[in-house]
């Protein structure tokens, strides 16, 4: 049930003036923030763009990182390093089983 919840999540449905309208943030906005490999939102086979729930908390994050002061180039390198600490942390929890299915 949560890897299903999770693919919802990723599934793009927003069009990009809905996501505007949904962030706040204007279409122009939206499209830089692509172009700098910061959101990635899907296509559809006209080139669509279609946003996903989760690139809507990706957005959340991002503006609340610009309102802080961070440049967009601090903003992709802090959203990496999250990323790769979520994989990190999800890794330790792993061998973490592991190591108690051991015992």
């Amino acid at each position: 049930m949560a890897l299903e919840s999770q693919s919802h999540s990723l599934r793009g449905v927003y069009g990009i003036s809905v996501m505007s309208e949904l962030s706040g943030v204007g279409p122009q906005t939206l499209r830089l923030y692509e172009r700098r490999g910061l959101l990635t939102p899907t296509r559809t086979g006209g080139g669509t763009r279609r946003y996903s729930e989760s690139d809507l908390e990706t957005l959340r994050r991002i503006t609340g990182l610009v309102d802080d002061g961070v440049n967009l180039v601090g903003v992709r390198l802090i959203l990496s390093l999250e990323a790769e600490n979520s994989v990190l942390a999800a890794r330790i929890a792993q061998l973490s089983e592991s190591a108690d299915s051991l015992t």
